[in-house]
């Protein structure tokens, strides 16, 4: 049984340049005849994904490769130009671990509608608040507003709803890198329980020995194709030669 399917899955996005480019810029460019349009990109390329219920992924890949990507539209942040993205269970995304917050109320509404937004009710978030502040190390800062907290405190509190709230889908992105070596000591125990249960793991790192400690599979993304899919070792494997034969020639 699948719990992520993605099939032909392109996506071309506007480039961070033509995002900066502002609403005085573009009328202006239209009154000189100057104006063109948005140039994109080609982020991903009829990727094709099947995801066992319960599997492990690791994601590999350059900078640029399209591996955060990717993790957005299964998550249904972005959605693709074409080819279709279907998903059965929860999920809970650790992508950006300060997004999603609403800076003017408090921590503990803020942990209500956060997992209201995963697809929990908001009785089961009410009964979860008081072990996610624990977690956090936020008990102190139930009442207020998350605009007060520190970046680490938000990312703290992001990783605890996330991986309190027992979702179908655990979506990791370079994730441990919250807090001090004492938190990511506890953040890396807490996602062991993910590795231990029948929860479905996307992870992305460049960490290659933890995708080789953790993974069932590896997906190797190049310039947003898929370049190699398949066993841990062998390609993780072939990504290491790649790695040695193109540093040999710089």
């Amino acid at each position: 049984m699948y719990a992520i399917c993605l099939e032909q899955v392109s996506l071309w996005r506007r480039t961070q340049e033509e995002f900066s480019y502002d609403l005085k810029k573009t009328i202006l460019s239209f009154l000189e005849g100057k104006y063109r349009q948005p140039a994109k990109n080609l982020v991903l390329d009829r990727v094709d994904l099947f995801v066992e219920a319960g599997e492990k992924l690791g994601i590999i890949g350059g900078n640029g490769a399209g591996k955060s990507t990717l993790l957005k539209l299964v998550c249904g942040i972005l959605q693709p130009t074409s080819g279709s993205v279907r998903i059965w269970g929860k999920i809970a995304p650790l992508i950006e671990l300060e997004a999603g917050f609403d800076p003017e109320i408090s921590v503990l509404d803020n942990i209500v509608f956060y997992g209201v937004m995963l697809g929990f009710s908001r009785r089961e978030m009410r009964e979860r608040v008081k072990p996610i502040l624990e977690f956090a190390e936020l008990e102190d800062y139930a009442y207020v507003p998350v605009k007060a907290l520190s970046s680490g405190m938000v990312s703290r509190l992001g990783f605890a709803i996330a991986t309190d709230v027992h979702p179908d889908i655990l979506i990791l992105d370079e994730v441990l890198a919250v807090g001090d070596q004492r938190f990511k000591n506890k953040c890396k125990q807490r996602l062991q329980k993910f590795w231990d249960a029948n929860a479905t793991v996307l992870l992305v790192s460049h960490e290659l020995d933890l995708i080789e400690q953790t993974c069932d599979r590896v997906l190797w993304l190049d310039k947003g194709q898929v370049k190699c899919i398949g066993e841990t070792k062998e390609v993780v494997g072939y990504y290491r030669d790649m790695v040695k034969h193109t540093s040999s020639f710089s």
